[in-house]
């Protein structure tokens, strides 16, 4: 009999921490670059004023639907959703020179990490990025992926 409880116990255990690890992580949060981490070896690839976030501070809101980005850029403000559910979302980017592009992005969750690959043309390029985001505590890792290599940027809130 004691050994079924603790086999039963032991089931519960094993249970509420597959629950607990699968949740995903609140990205929510005002941020900004650890300036360490804009100086990183390997830089570039982050383009747009260093990606999503930029040097900050950017403001991110996170529901079960959707993950929003807003920052400023100079005197405007740039607002950047993402759809949770593994539907493709549109948003305008700014590029080099303040050109106007629009892209395509697409987030998935793997686990507790959020990748983000986006999509766009400008001047008859076509360009791919993709974002890897990761939080622990107050510390938010955005890992970016392009043709210009790989960039690692930190952010605090």
């Amino acid at each position: 009999m004691k050994v079924a409880r603790v086999g039963v116990i032991a089931a519960a255990i094993l249970a509420v921490a597959t629950v607990v690890s699968a949740q995903k992580p609140d990205f929510s949060g005002t941020w900004t670059l650890d300036p360490a981490s804009a100086a990183a070896p390997g830089g570039g690839g982050g383009g747009r004023e260093g990606g999503a976030l930029g040097t900050g501070p950017a403001t991110v809101k996170q529901t079960a639907e959707a993950l929003t980005i807003e920052r400023s850029i100079g005197d405007a403000k740039v607002t950047l959703t993402y759809k949770l559910d593994g539907t493709d979302s549109r948003n305008m980017l700014t590029g080099p020179g303040g050109q106007q592009a629009d892209s395509m992005s697409n987030a998935r969750w793997d686990g507790s990490r959020l990748t983000i690959v986006t999509k766009m043309e400008m001047d008859g390029q076509l360009s791919e990025s993709t974002q890897v985001w990761t939080v622990a505590g107050n510390t938010l890792t955005i890992e970016t992926t392009s043709a210009r290599g790989t960039q690692k940027r930190v952010y605090k809130k």
